[in-house]
């Protein structure tokens, strides 16, 4: 039997030449085993291909079973590249179909990843960020991550997954690096009353600072991260340890009463949801007890339940609305907003007393 006869396919493991060798000569794998002085468990895994056909195996294949050791040599480091290379055919193929599932232009023009020109390079960026090794260890640790987030109602959009991990990932990565005090649930509801009084203050340069102090205070990391194509958040919460959380908001919007009505809603989720769920504002159409709850402790930090009667009975003016904000201690905006929501007004109207932020300002606050 010569090196010709075998005309082996570089695709298929070596044992299948060995296999096909053996029945010619009407040899069975055991006959194989013996003349090898391998176990039967050990010539079936040379078979497999799990069995690398060292110079010594090569020497014995050419004596027992045909061909040179030239041959055998060949067979296994031929195979051997071919495996490999369809792996990173593979590999690559994956990792680009990932890619896709991720926002890559937003988290590039953002900062969040370096650009590269090669597929492997900005895989290789974006694992980094997730800080994961692989597509595989991705998808078996964000799908589970999904699985606890949690939406709140609304009526019009959903986010694409990849877009929505990507900005939560980014807003840990930025918790990480704001310095905390233990979470105290008891400080940071107090805490409140002068987080309410920043809804004066028109210019988010001033009241975002003072406010992540505020938080920081209390071990909560407040983070300012506008969401890539994709992600429709205006907010979400989750808690990093049992001694910090992380509060993290999109200004979506970009008006003053969905701002403070956002972070006061995840404010309520760190008091009365615990330590294992995560929450996140969306646009989509689930509603849940607990988004209900973080509704309601919402409405009642804004419009305490006291001013209650006297703001469902306002004019809806511009000179109503000034002087009951006014009175109470809040933004005109949120007046408006609020009256929206419970509908004594039109979505259409008197927005013209709501502050509007400029995104670019915004940026820079992250």
């Amino acid at each position: 039997m010569n090196e010709k006869a075998f005309e082996p396919d570089w695709l298929s493991a070596p044992g299948g030449t060995i296999l096909d060798a053996i029945e010619e000569r009407g040899m069975s794998s055991k006959e194989l085993a013996a003349l090898l002085g391998y176990s039967i468990d050990k010539t079936e895994k040379l078979i497999a291909g799990k069995e690398t056909i060292t110079r010594d195996v090569a020497a014995l294949l050419a004596e027992h079973v045909g061909g040179v050791v030239k041959f055998w040599l060949s067979r296994e480091r031929n195979y051997r590249s071919e495996v490999a290379r369809l792996q990173t055919a593979g590999n690559i193929i994956a990792g680009k179909a990932w890619l896709d599932e991720l926002p890559l232009k937003d988290m590039q023009k953002f900062g969040w990843v370096p650009q590269h020109a090669s597929v492997e390079e900005n895989v290789a960026s974006c694992l980094n960020f997730f800080g994961v090794r692989n597509v595989q260890e991705w998808r078996s640790q964000y799908s589970q991550f999904l699985s606890l987030v949690s939406f709140r109602t609304s009526p019009t959009h959903k986010s694409e997954p990849g877009a929505v991990i990507a900005w939560l990932r980014y807003g840990e990565l930025k918790s990480e690096a704001i310095a905390c005090g233990a979470w105290n649930a008891a400080s940071f509801e107090r805490s409140l009353i002068s987080m309410r009084r920043l809804t004066r203050k028109k210019d988010p340069s001033i009241f975002i600072p003072e406010l992540r102090k505020l938080c920081a205070e209390n071990g909560v990391a407040l983070v300012v991260a506008r969401g890539p194509a994709g992600c429709r958040a205006s907010g979400a919460t989750r808690f990093l340890s049992n001694r910090k959380a992380m509060i993290l908001s999109s200004f979506r919007h970009l008006a003053d009463d969905q701002f403070w009505f956002t972070f006061f809603h995840e404010a309520g989720h760190l008091l009365m949801h615990g330590q294992k769920s995560i929450f996140l504002e969306d646009g989509s159409e689930v509603s849940l007890k607990e988004e209900h709850e973080a509704n309601l402790f919402s409405q009642n930090i804004l419009i305490p339940p006291e001013s209650r009667a006297e703001f469902m009975s306002l004019k809806p003016n511009k000179d109503s609305i000034i002087k009951f904000a006014v009175k109470i201690g809040i933004s005109r905006g949120i007046v408006v907003g609020q009256l929206q929501h419970q509908r004594r007004i039109e979505p259409s109207q008197l927005n013209f007393l709501k502050r509007r932020y400029d995104v670019e300002d915004l940026n820079k606050l992250t």
